[in-house]
């Protein structure tokens, strides 16, 4: 039962951690112009949802918020993910 709530932290603070680093990258620092301040801020809520069980994010794929995370977090092309917005 401790490995399953210590996943589920890991998990939450990925989350939150991506959440920050948009919100840093497209919207405070506005160097990084490829993402509106708009857009990074709807994205970051989206994690910030997903981490806090928010129920209106039930549909994001967990596996697909975990791998964009890690993208934003290498700023490793988070853009080729299906959560980036314009991307469908």
């Amino acid at each position: 039962m401790a490995e399953q709530k210590s996943g589920a932290d890991t998990y939450c603070a990925l989350m939150l951690q991506a959440a920050g680093v948009l919100r840093l990258r497209y919207v405070e620092c506005s160097q990084d112009t490829s993402l509106s301040p708009a857009a990074a801020n709807e994205l970051a809520d989206a994690f910030e949802g997903v981490a806090n069980g928010d129920p209106e994010f039930d549909q994001i794929e967990p596996k697909e918020a975990i791998a964009l995370a890690h993208r934003l977090l290498d700023d490793d092309h988070p853009e080729l993910s299906r959560m980036w917005p314009g991307v469908r």
